[in-house]
Protein backbone atom coordinates (compact mmCIF):
# COMPACT_ATOMS: atom_id res chain seq x y z
CA UNK A 1 0.00 0.00 0.00
CA UNK A 2 2.78 2.45 -0.74
CA UNK A 3 3.48 4.88 -3.52
CA UNK A 4 6.31 7.30 -4.24
CA UNK A 5 5.84 11.03 -4.19
CA UNK A 6 8.72 12.67 -6.03
CA UNK A 7 11.99 10.97 -5.22
CA UNK A 8 12.13 11.41 -1.44
CA UNK A 9 8.85 10.46 0.23
CA UNK A 10 6.97 7.21 0.11
CA UNK A 11 3.27 7.33 1.02
CA UNK A 12 1.86 4.40 2.99
CA UNK A 13 -1.65 3.68 4.17
CA UNK A 14 -2.36 1.61 7.25
CA UNK A 15 -5.47 0.51 9.11
CA UNK A 16 -4.84 -0.20 12.79
CA UNK A 17 -6.86 -1.44 15.76
CA UNK A 18 -6.17 0.11 19.18
CA UNK A 19 -7.26 -0.91 22.68
CA UNK A 20 -8.50 1.56 25.27
CA UNK A 21 -8.32 -0.31 28.58
CA UNK A 22 -8.80 1.36 31.96
CA UNK A 23 -8.53 -0.07 35.44
CA UNK A 24 -8.67 1.70 38.80
CA UNK A 25 -8.27 5.15 37.25
CA UNK A 26 -5.35 4.05 35.07
CA UNK A 27 -4.96 3.67 31.29
CA UNK A 28 -2.99 0.81 29.75
CA UNK A 29 -0.27 2.31 27.56
CA UNK A 30 2.83 1.16 25.70
CA UNK A 31 5.97 3.23 25.19
CA UNK A 32 7.06 3.30 21.57
CA UNK A 33 10.53 2.00 20.70
CA UNK A 34 12.89 3.13 17.94
CA UNK A 35 11.21 0.50 15.71
CA UNK A 36 7.92 2.44 15.73
CA UNK A 37 7.00 2.94 12.07
CA UNK A 38 4.47 5.78 12.44
CA UNK A 39 4.68 7.74 15.70
CA UNK A 40 7.82 9.03 17.45
CA UNK A 41 9.76 6.75 19.79
CA UNK A 42 9.37 7.50 23.50
CA UNK A 43 5.73 8.50 23.30
CA UNK A 44 3.12 6.59 25.30
CA UNK A 45 0.70 4.93 22.89
CA UNK A 46 -2.39 2.73 22.96
CA UNK A 47 -1.74 -1.01 22.65
CA UNK A 48 -2.56 -2.20 19.16
CA UNK A 49 -1.30 -1.87 15.64
CA UNK A 50 -1.65 -2.68 11.99
CA UNK A 51 -4.21 -5.10 10.65
CA UNK A 52 -2.55 -7.75 8.47
CA UNK A 53 -4.02 -8.63 5.05
CA UNK A 54 -7.04 -10.91 5.50
CA UNK A 55 -7.07 -10.39 9.27
CA UNK A 56 -10.26 -9.16 10.93
CA UNK A 57 -9.91 -6.01 13.10
CA UNK A 58 -10.80 -7.78 16.36
CA UNK A 59 -8.30 -10.55 15.55
CA UNK A 60 -5.60 -7.93 14.99
CA UNK A 61 -6.57 -6.22 18.24
CA UNK A 62 -6.21 -9.48 20.19
CA UNK A 63 -2.89 -10.35 18.50
CA UNK A 64 -1.40 -6.90 19.06
CA UNK A 65 -2.63 -6.74 22.66
CA UNK A 66 -0.89 -10.02 23.43
CA UNK A 67 2.34 -9.02 21.62
CA UNK A 68 2.53 -5.64 23.36
CA UNK A 69 1.03 -6.35 26.80
CA UNK A 70 0.83 -10.11 27.37
CA UNK A 71 -2.91 -9.70 28.01
CA UNK A 72 -5.96 -10.97 26.10
CA UNK A 73 -9.25 -9.16 25.57
CA UNK A 74 -12.41 -10.54 27.18
CA UNK A 75 -14.70 -7.97 25.54
CA UNK A 76 -14.07 -5.37 22.87
CA UNK A 77 -16.48 -2.70 21.66
CA UNK A 78 -15.72 -0.58 18.60
CA UNK A 79 -16.07 2.99 19.88
CA UNK A 80 -14.89 5.24 17.04
CA UNK A 81 -12.43 5.68 14.19
CA UNK A 82 -10.00 8.52 13.49
CA UNK A 83 -7.47 9.34 10.79
CA UNK A 84 -3.91 10.60 11.20
CA UNK A 85 -1.15 11.86 8.95
CA UNK A 86 2.43 11.41 10.12
CA UNK A 87 5.95 11.65 8.67
CA UNK A 88 8.61 9.27 9.90
CA UNK A 89 11.77 7.86 8.35
CA UNK A 90 11.09 9.27 4.89
CA UNK A 91 7.58 7.82 4.86
CA UNK A 92 4.38 9.84 4.76
CA UNK A 93 1.76 7.82 6.65
CA UNK A 94 -2.01 7.96 6.30
CA UNK A 95 -3.36 5.99 9.25
CA UNK A 96 -6.95 4.93 9.89
CA UNK A 97 -7.27 3.99 13.57
CA UNK A 98 -10.12 1.89 14.96
CA UNK A 99 -10.58 2.46 18.71
CA UNK A 100 -11.94 -0.40 20.81
CA UNK A 101 -12.92 -0.04 24.47
CA UNK A 102 -11.77 -3.32 25.95
CA UNK A 103 -11.99 -5.39 29.10
CA UNK A 104 -8.91 -7.55 29.64
CA UNK A 105 -8.40 -10.99 31.10
CA UNK A 106 -6.32 -10.87 34.27
CA UNK A 107 -2.60 -11.42 34.13
CA UNK A 108 0.79 -9.75 34.37
CA UNK A 109 1.93 -7.10 31.90
CA UNK A 110 4.69 -8.32 29.60
CA UNK A 111 5.91 -7.27 26.15
CA UNK A 112 6.00 -10.63 24.34
CA UNK A 113 7.15 -9.42 20.90
CA UNK A 114 10.94 -9.11 20.58
CA UNK A 115 12.36 -6.19 18.59
CA UNK A 116 8.90 -4.73 17.91
CA UNK A 117 7.57 -1.20 18.23
CA UNK A 118 6.93 -1.53 21.99
CA UNK A 119 9.69 -0.69 24.48
CA UNK A 120 7.57 -1.13 27.63
CA UNK A 121 4.00 -1.47 28.88
CA UNK A 122 2.44 0.07 31.99
CA UNK A 123 -0.78 1.10 33.66
CA UNK A 124 -0.51 4.93 33.81
CA UNK A 125 -2.70 7.05 36.14
CA UNK A 126 -5.19 9.05 34.07
CA UNK A 127 -4.63 12.11 36.27
CA UNK A 128 -0.90 12.13 35.46
CA UNK A 129 -1.08 11.86 31.65
CA UNK A 130 0.39 14.87 29.87
CA UNK A 131 -0.72 15.27 26.23
CA UNK A 132 2.85 16.02 25.10
CA UNK A 133 3.99 12.58 26.27
CA UNK A 134 1.24 10.79 24.33
CA UNK A 135 0.92 9.69 20.72
CA UNK A 136 -1.85 11.49 18.80
CA UNK A 137 -4.04 8.37 19.08
CA UNK A 138 -3.60 8.11 22.87
CA UNK A 139 -4.25 11.85 23.26
CA UNK A 140 -7.45 11.47 21.21
CA UNK A 141 -8.62 8.56 23.38
CA UNK A 142 -8.41 10.91 26.37
CA UNK A 143 -9.94 13.91 24.59
CA UNK A 144 -12.86 11.85 23.29
CA UNK A 145 -13.61 10.48 26.76
CA UNK A 146 -12.90 6.88 25.73
CA UNK A 147 -10.58 6.40 28.70
CA UNK A 148 -13.05 7.51 31.35
CA UNK A 149 -12.28 5.94 34.73
CA UNK A 150 -14.27 2.77 35.53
Amino acid sequence: MGESVGTQTEVRRRVSAYAVATEDGRLLLTRLSEASPVFAPGLWHLPGGGIDPGEQPEEALARELYEETGRRPVRARLATARTYAAERGGVSWHLVALFYVVELAPGPLLVTEADGSTAEVAWRPLADLAPGALSPAAADALALGLAAPR
